[in-house]
């Protein structure tokens, strides 16, 4: 061992995917591609009074579910997927434990049920829709871990067939000014869209028969359902997933026929997904979107449904009763605002979606202080090889814990 190397036993996995142990002084490091029990040698590479960051110099003691990456990108220095060191498995109880951790540590919940998905999600070839980063010599590629650096990817093994298509037709070549470009195919329809940023820099040859610009639109089926989803719409990032996390809702939100009268209030509603694929033909429905793309597309989606499309900030958006609330947020979760208007609705039933497991725990102690107990979580492994980690949670309404 050299004189920088320090021996640590790494603990867990934590949310951002790194390994968690702590250094021989007591602070807590992070290190890049640990798994669970672990014993590694590590190199710091960034520390602080309270933590510090660190590489893996040579591991002493192997997770004996720790394999080589399928991807030889990530050996280039690929970021796209940070789990593909660890087993299948081992990557869903790592998720796992994330989540129950984070009910658990933000959340104060106490012995948390914490379920896993009971459909059989694929692992490769599954991504619909994939933002790529372009380097200095235009091709296309993805952000090495930590760094801003692209790295050049010809194949992605994660991206669908028909994606991996859309991408090898792109002209290659120089592509000046452009920082992204966002590549969206449809399953379904066979259709496909291209959009990058900035937009009014030109992009190069487009392949024939692919839409261009935010305004592309694309159709999916999900669970027996068309939808029409532009390219400046945010949609789930494949069509296996959304069709998973609808079932996982439709569980979540219970037997329709005893929901109450009032509408499913569908906040961050987006193209309208859910309030298509869970709510019955008809029963009223009220989306809350603030993105006008989202809200056009739903327009459509909903257009022979009793449904009502708001464009607004759901903190903003003046709340009226409801028989169930889905709430699906971006990263940073519900917060306090909005865990307001859902409480104003005094909805017998919450459907939470997450995206980040902090978010999660940080709302389910709002919402037990509104009046809303947590029942359980279903963790889906929506995208494979990262850690990142969806999550659907049900709350009900009780009485005992309203302020209101």
């Amino acid at each position: 061992m050299t004189l920088d190397e320090i021996t640590v036993r790494i603990d867990k996995v934590v949310a951002e995917g790194d390994g968690l142990g702590r250094l021989p002084d007591g602070r807590v490091v992070f290190v890049e591609r640990a798994l669970p029990g672990e014993l590694v040698a590590i190199r710091i590479i960034k520390q602080s009074k309270d933590y510090a960051r660190a590489e893996i110099v040579r591991i002493v003691e192997a997770n004996d579910r720790r394999v080589e990456p399928p991807c030889a990108y990530v050996a280039s220095g690929c970021g796209g997927c940070d789990l593909q060191h660890a087993a299948v498995d081992l990557q869903r109880k790592i998720k796992h434990d994330i989540v129950f951790e984070s009910l658990v540590r933000l959340g104060k919940a106490t012995d948390p049920l914490v379920l896993d998905c009971p459909d059989d999600l694929p692992l490769d070839s599954c991504r619909t829709t994939m933002r790529w980063a372009i380097d200095d010599h235009g091709a296309l590629g993805f952000r090495a871990q930590g760094s801003h650096r692209v790295v050049s990817v010809d194949d992605c093994l994660v991206a669908h067939p028909a994606l991996r298509e859309l991408r090898h037709s792109l002209a290659p070549g120089a592509r000046s000014g452009i920082e992204e470009v966002s590549l969206r195919v449809a399953t379904a329809s066979g259709e496909r869209s291209v959009w990058w940023e900035p937009s009014d820099v030109a992009l190069g040859a487009v392949p024939a028969r692919t839409e261009v610009g935010p305004q592309g639109v694309v159709h999916e089926e999900i669970d027996g359902h068309r939808l029409r989803v532009s390219a400046a719409s945010f949609f789930q990032a494949s069509a296996t997933g959304a069709t998973a996390l609808v079932r996982a809702v439709r569980r979540a939100a219970g037997d329709p026929t005893i929901w109450t009268s009032d509408p499913v209030i569908d906040l961050y509603g987006g193209v309208g997904l859910f309030a298509l694929t869970v709510v019955p033909a008809d029963h009223p429905v009220i989306v809350v979107e603030s993105n006008a793309s989202a809200v056009a597309d739903a327009k459509v989606n909903l257009r022979d449904r009793p449904a009502t499309i708001v464009r607004s900030e759901v903190a903003r958006w003046r709340p009226v009763p409801a028989s169930v609330v889905v709430a699906d947020p971006s990263r940073t979760g519900l917060g306090a605002a909005a865990v307001a208007v859902v409480a104003a609705t005094k909805a017998p039933v919450l459907v939470l979606v997450s995206c980040d497991p902090a978010s999660l725990g940080r709302d389910v102690g709002l919402l037990a202080r509104a009046g809303y107990r947590f029942e359980y979580t279903e963790v889906l492994d929506l995208f494979p090889h990262t850690h990142h980690v969806e999550a659907v949670s049900r709350f009900v309404r009780d009485e005992r814990l309203s302020p209101l």
